[in-house]
């Protein structure tokens, strides 16, 4: 297949662009680079001497409409459209650029393959953050964790979507124009509802990809700051585990014009430090000093995704536990330094 893949130099773009090329299918990789680690990520990618000849970079911005119709003029079988503003905090400074992105970006590849690719498969990476805040529901304060008793298993795709921040809002806008593009036009689109996928290549930071970037700071020893206070609870998806997940959209029809909630589910939840310090510090041989302050706007107490449909109707399921995963990417951060 012909697969372009927008964000191609981005953490989750380059890890599937190595898995499409792996396969036979030859990758377009649409980014603007703006993201710091994307350079030396597509830097890799053409480094492999095997794999490269698959790759073609295009340097362009989703903002640009003329820029994405160019990007599909010669078609395309697949399409992961991953670029996006990806930081809650940044959309909260700047949330024109964020709408300008997520939502006008969205909008402007869609319209790009339904002129120029009007049978491919496309695959678009939405957020949790779709459903809001939750701050709605009950809440309970456990030792290590916050848990919500009225969802065990998570939040499910029925769940209203009253998204919280400037970004919850674009990614939401560009969410409902992918199920729409099916609906309307009969494009091939599937949405991903994304909770926190990690794995290698991840270049995170303080606002977003927090398990590379407390990994990397307390290798470091750089200041590791906790907002909140700890106990929240994310439910981890290694990358690879995506990976699979995208190329059984990209190549069927299954899912086509739905939503799914795509995580590690309740499994593979971890509270962000209370319990991901101690599979860090076990792997490390020692405690890592870490600072508190206020809890950050929109932060939710609990996110586990409820994944059970997107495990039902892809025949899919998260294989690779937060702690295997969690040290594999120590060593590859290791490796860097």
């Amino acid at each position: 297949m012909k697969v372009i893949v927008t964000g191609g130099a981005g953490f989750i773009g380059c890890n599937l662009a190595l898995a499409l090329a792996r396969r036979g299918d030859t990758v377009v990789l649409a980014d603007n680079l703006s993201r710091p680690g994307s350079a030396a990520n597509l830097e890799s990618l053409m480094a492999d001497e095997e794999l490269s000849p698959k790759f073609t970079f295009v340097d362009m911005d989703v903002r640009d409409a003329d820029a994405c119709h160019a990007l599909f003029a010669d078609g395309a079988d697949g399409v992961a459209h991953l670029a996006a503003q990806v930081s809650v905090t940044s959309s909260l400074v700047d949330p024109v650029a964020d709408f300008e992105i997520n939502a006008r970006g969205t909008l402007n590849i869609l319209e790009a393959v339904r002129q120029h690719a009007p049978e491919a498969h496309v695959l678009y990476t939405s957020t949790n953050k779709v459903y809001g805040s939750l701050t709605d529901l009950p809440l309970e304060k456990q030792e290590k964790r916050y848990v919500l008793p009225t969802l065990p298993l998570g939040v499910s795709e029925s769940f209203p979507t009253t998204a919280a921040t400037p970004y919850g809002v674009s990614k939401l806008v560009g969410d409902l124009y992918v199920q729409d593009h099916a609906y309307t036009f009969g494009l091939h689109t599937t949405v991903f509802r994304m909770s926190c996928i990690y794995g290698t290549r991840q270049n995170g930071n303080v606002d977003q990809g927090w398990v590379s970037w407390m990994v990397k700071a307390a290798l470091s020893g750089d200041d590791l700051t906790i907002y909140g206070d700890g106990r929240q609870v994310r439910d981890l998806l290694h990358v690879d585990d995506l990976v699979r997940a995208i190329i059984t959209v990209l190549d069927t029809d299954l899912g086509r014009g739905k939503a799914f909630n795509m995580g590690g589910g309740a499994e593979f939840s971890v509270s962000i430090w209370a319990e991901f310090s101690e599979i860090l510090e076990g792997l490390l041989g020692h405690s890592v000093p870490v600072k508190y302050d206020d809890w950050r706007p929109g932060d939710q107490r609990v996110y586990i995704s409820d994944i059970r449909k997107v495990c039902e109707e892809l025949s899919w399921k998260p294989t690779k536990s937060p702690a295997d995963g969690i040290a594999e990417v120590l060593s590859w951060v290791q490796a860097k330094v």
